[in-house]
């Protein structure tokens, strides 16, 4: 969901209209989201006397109704109702899943308010943490029941989703909103896509080496040991990373000056206090960890009743849902022509959740004894691939059109196709015909649907 300041935001010595926000360790994201906020009107509010009860309501209507997403926030209740009464464990999911929705947008905020106090850096680590704490707190319940592919389906999905679903719409719709101009962005990502090109290999070697050894006779299966050796070897050069963005390189990110649309323009102020920002993230986390158990615990019921297979529900529902603040603040930027800001949020999400995510719940099983590894199998594996070689292949002449986020929207829902398609061993095997004949024919469709548009 989250990175730090992105280096492509950097050009010619100057920030481009980002100096402000830099300062207080907002990202891309932390920007991205921004755009689904509405200010608060405190007239009625500064009218109460007490001075604790002011200031209560004050940061329940920031906090709270600060966001276009408040509509949402009755599902929270709605879905506890349901799990208390017993009501349809299908409805639990659902309500948990909107209940869930506009959390991330109001973690990047709380996260925001906090980094006023503690600086950028304390603010960008903040942003490391809980940028995709959603995700995280998902994938923990998850493995606390042992559901360790609901866990790899969900983090491939985020991973999935940002490169293709986020990053196609926004080019696809930046491309149309903006047709008669060409849209460039800056085309230092290498540190980035070397990033996702290392999450990819300690992904894929799991997976060749149960291949190159199935028929060797072994005492122990190798591939968990080589899994938990990857992560700790990605999460190694996750916090690299981390450390030359905010230490060793960090007046690489800084901002030297004001740039020209920061002229006139009064600086941001917090809205809320430290200690009330810090209390209501630990609250939400609360929030945030009892909606995740409500849908790990009715996922399958969720599969069965609406006759979709959990690898669906979990690569491509799940992520949709969760990181839907992020997806619209992304495609919203890439209207106004800023594909900066859009490119931060789909490669800074997608980076942090292969590099940091994913070896963490590694690392996690690990201590909780559980053999969860980073074998992802054949298809999965195949399709992060695919994923990050087109995304890499689309971004690398800093010009963008509508064509090349429609192939990668394309390309999305052919692999959504693919899992939509996957149902248990017994239901696979009596249709196996009839779904690979619908496999095929949805890829006719995009592939023909592509040429035409070309």
């Amino acid at each position: 969901m989250a990175s730090l300041q992105e280096p492509w935001l950097w050009e010619n010595g100057n920030w481009k209209g980002c100096s402000k926000e830099i300062r207080h360790g907002r990202t891309a994201h932390n920007m991205s989201s921004s755009s689904l906020r509405k200010k608060s009107d405190l007239t009625l509010v500064s009218k109460v006397r007490f001075v604790m009860l002011r200031q209560f309501l004050t940061n329940l209507q920031e906090v709270i109704l600060g966001t276009k997403l408040s509509v949402l926030f009755p599902a929270i209740p709605l879905a506890i109702v349901a799990e208390c009464y017993g009501f349809g464990r299908p409805w639990i999911f659902a309500l948990s899943l909107l209940g869930l929705t506009p959390f991330a947008e109001r973690v990047s905020f709380l996260t925001e308010q906090i980094a006023y106090y503690t600086g950028p850096t304390v603010g960008g680590l903040l942003n490391t943490t809980c940028g995709n704490a959603t995700e995280l707190v998902i994938a923990i319940f998850a493995l606390s029941q042992n559901k360790i592919n609901v866990v790899k389906y969900s983090l491939l999905g985020s991973v999935l989703s940002n490169l293709l679903l986020v990053l196609g719409t926004s080019l696809f719709c930046g491309g149309i909103a903006n047709i008669r101009r060409e849209q460039k962005y800056d085309r230092r990502q290498a540190d980035v896509n070397s990033l996702l090109l290392l999450a990819l290999l300690c992904h894929s070697l799991p997976l060749l080496f149960r291949l190159s050894v199935a028929s060797a006779a072994l005492p122990a299966d190798p591939t968990l040991r080589l899994s938990r050796a990857s992560s700790i070897v990605m999460l190694i050069a996750y916090i690299s990373y981390l450390v030359f963005q905010l230490f060793t390189h960090r007046q690489l990110f800084e901002a030297h000056g004001e740039s020209e649309d920061d002229e006139g323009i009064p600086e941001e102020e917090p809205v809320i206090g430290f200690w009330s920002g810090f209390i209501w993230l630990v609250g939400m986390t609360v929030v945030i960890s009892l909606l995740s158990e409500y849908v790990v615990e009715t996922i399958e019921d969720a599969s069965d009743s609406w006759g979709i297979s959990v690898s669906f529900i979990s690569i491509i529902l799940l992520p949709i849902v969760g990181n839907a603040t992020e997806y619209a603040g992304a495609i919203i930027f890439a209207f106004k022509n800023k594909l900066d800001i859009s490119l931060g949020v789909a490669l800074g999400s997608a980076t942090q959740i292969s590099m940091f995510v994913v070896p963490l719940c590694i690392v996690v099983a690990w201590i909780m004894g559980i053999k969860m590894d980073l074998n992802f199998n054949l298809l999965e594996t195949g399709s992060l691939a695919l994923s990050i070689i087109g995304v890499a292949f689309t971004l690398q002449d800093g010009t963008s059109h509508y064509m090349k986020g429609l192939v990668l929207l394309l390309l999305y829902i052919v692999i959504g196709a693919c899992f939509f398609c996957i149902e248990n061993a017994s239901k696979q095997r009596y249709r196996h015909g009839h779904r690979s004949l619908k496999m095929k024919r949805v890829s006719s469709i995009c592939y023909s649907f592509s040429y035409m548009a070309a």
